[in-house]
């Protein structure tokens, strides 16, 4: 390791600490506002504000528009990525913030099935038996005695699979310029909600206008700190950090919202995330024989 590794890996933690923070941040406005607006509203006016951030950027960058591949490709991204926020806007004002974060940290899991399913990747059995602790854990932390099934739950399980779907998109455009991966999410995700948004438009409460537009703005803010953080640090660091997250939305959730985590909570949340550590640990394995 070089000597300047671990002061990379302190300048990575701290643009990963703030994307968390932001991120919780903007999250909370959604939970606190959102059983009031329809999700696509929501997801609609976060793609407008963050469109309009990024003009200035995309402007500046035109040139990497310029002939730009597989476009049916980028289009199934931007339609996954619909699904994954709408659903978990919804989800969010209707589940506790925590358990929200907890079945999140499934992602890697998930993603690691899809890619066998759909890109034939080949699975260990280290990482199947992962895969099943996960699930294992999920259902312990969404006790149903403590949790009742809704509708909540259920689009926080469309959120997990079509965010996996969208982050093995992502996978085969990693050639793509950042520019053109964040303007072509920003903008699909204004023009396809937007005739949707129209349809279920609530009118907005001058005192909710402001909130409103600060998740588009910390949304965009955040997806700059993940970019910076994974820039200065190692990919093997800031995934063991990014279970803070999990810390700062039980704070939040218990601070902002009074939800209290039960018991059978933790032992699912520990579940969910030894297993995807093991399937974080086990890549890396792989990645350094190969």
């Amino acid at each position: 390791m070089s000597a300047e590794a671990p002061r990379n890996n302190l300048r990575g933690g701290a643009w990963l600490i703030m994307d968390m923070s932001v991120n919780i941040t903007a999250l909370s406005i959604v939970k606190w506002l959102g059983a009031d607006y329809a999700s696509v509203q929501i997801v609609f006016l976060r793609a407008l504000t963050g469109l309009v951030l990024i003009l200035p950027l995309i402007w500046m960058r035109r040139a990497a528009f310029h002939k730009v591949p597989d476009l049916p490709l980028h289009a199934l991204r931007v339609g996954l990525s619909v699904v994954t926020l709408s659903a978990s806007f919804y989800a969010i004002a209707r589940v506790p913030l925590a358990l929200f974060s907890a079945v999140g940290f499934t992602r890697p899991v998930v993603t690691m099935v899809l890619a066998a399913l759909l890109l034939r990747e080949t699975i260990g059995r280290k990482r199947w038996i992962a895969a099943g602790v996960a699930l294992v854990g999920v259902l312990i932390a969404a006790n149903p005695t403590e949790v009742p099934w809704s509708l909540g739950l259920a689009a926080l399980a469309v959120t997990v699979l079509a965010g996996s779907g969208a982050v093995i998109a992502t996978r085969r455009l990693r050639s793509a310029p950042t520019i053109v991966l964040m303007s072509f999410y920003t903008l699909g995700l204004a023009v396809c909600t937007a005739p949707l948004a129209a349809l279920s438009w609530v009118p907005i409460a001058p005192d909710h206008l402001l909130p409103l537009l600060m998740v588009g703005a910390f949304a965009q803010c955040a997806q700059m700190c993940f970019l910076r953080a994974h820039y200065h640090g190692e990919a093997g660091v800031l995934s063991v950090l990014s279970y803070l997250s999990l810390i700062f939305s039980v704070g939040v959730g218990y601070f902002a919202f009074a939800e209290v985590p039960s018991v059978g909570f933790w032992g699912g949340a520990a579940l969910v995330i030894g297993a995807t550590l093991l399937v974080s640990l086990d890549l890396r394995a792989l990645r350094q024989k190969a």
